[in-house]
């Protein structure tokens, strides 16, 4: 009896008993994400077909929603990036001052805005500049307003991992790169940047999941178009928004056809994150 209850076997038992409590949170973890993604493939996958994926809104399909989602993704993380990271490089490298602290707190602050408050943001401030003449009114219904409004979302979450992520980096390897000679800025890019550039594409991966799935800043900036892209100062289709329709719709087919164009952001979303990992990992088996 003193045998079963003896230091040694108490550690073992509670290293069993917190093993398992490890691995039940995090059943409970993914046990919404796996819901969610059961339930997307349960009821999006009969809405697949050829005609849904080809044809334009107009026609009842969402090709140009795949399309414009595309761009808008794209030419947001064209934007928001580098002025993320570079941010993140400020804050970690440099923004030791008051100033640092300053430009982190605006940063904490921009994260936790709602973004239909970015989306008015964005959709008052194109408006102002329109009525001072500064750009044609079409404008405020566009590609480049929702770029804004999706970027302005975007930059602070980058910013702030990237932060994290520099942070990682351990001092001595920055010590190391100067002690040879090697100027700040070049230890920044050939040394600290390369030894956290998994982390930087997780970062990068997460500002990119948030505003793919955005639709309220969309419903204020990008507005709608049944066509497939016309332009930077014509307003464009996208997937959330082509849900938010379908979901409200009236029919049946129009609601199976919501799960089917949700389904499809999601594998998107898993796509973009698939191939920044096959390129990282093949990048380090290089070196």
């Amino acid at each position: 009896m003193k045998f079963l209850f003896d230091r040694d076997t108490r550690r073992r038992w509670f290293d069993v008993i917190m093993s398992g409590a490890t691995l039940l949170c995090v059943a409970l973890a993914l046990l919404p994400l796996g819901s969610i993604l059961f339930e997307a493939l349960v009821r999006g996958a009969p809405a697949l077909t050829p005609t849904f994926l080809t044809q334009s809104s107009l026609m009842g399909g969402i090709a140009n929603a795949i399309q414009g989602t595309v761009i808008l993704i794209g030419l947001t993380a064209l934007v928001a990036l580098p002025v993320g990271i570079l941010t993140g490089i400020y804050l970690s490298e440099y923004g030791k001052h008051r100033l640092g602290g300053i430009v982190r707190l605006f940063v904490d602050v921009m994260t936790q805005t709602p973004s239909i408050v970015v989306g008015i943001f964005a959709y008052s401030f194109i408006f102002e500049l329109s009525l001072l003449g500064f750009f044609p009114p079409p404008l405020v219904f566009s590609v480049i307003s929702a770029v804004i409004a999706l970027a302005t979302i975007m930059i602070p979450i980058v910013a702030r991992t990237s932060e994290e992520a520099l942070r990682l980096v351990p001092t001595s390897a920055r010590e190391a790169a100067l002690a040879l000679g090697i100027p700040r800025y070049r230890t920044i890019l050939r040394v600290v940047l390369p030894s956290c550039a998994s982390a930087l594409v997780t970062g990068a991966l997460l500002g990119i999941a948030r505003v793919g799935g955005e639709t309220a800043p969309l419903i204020m900036t990008a507005a709608w178009n049944n066509d497939f892209f016309n332009g930077l100062d014509q307003p464009i289709a996208a997937l959330p928004t082509q849900v938010y329709r379908f979901a409200v719709g009236p029919s049946l087919a129009e609601n199976r056809a919501a799960w089917g164009a949700s389904l499809i952001l999601v594998l998107l979303m898993l796509s973009i994150s698939i191939a920044s990992r096959a390129v990282i990992r093949l990048r380090a088996v290089r070196r």
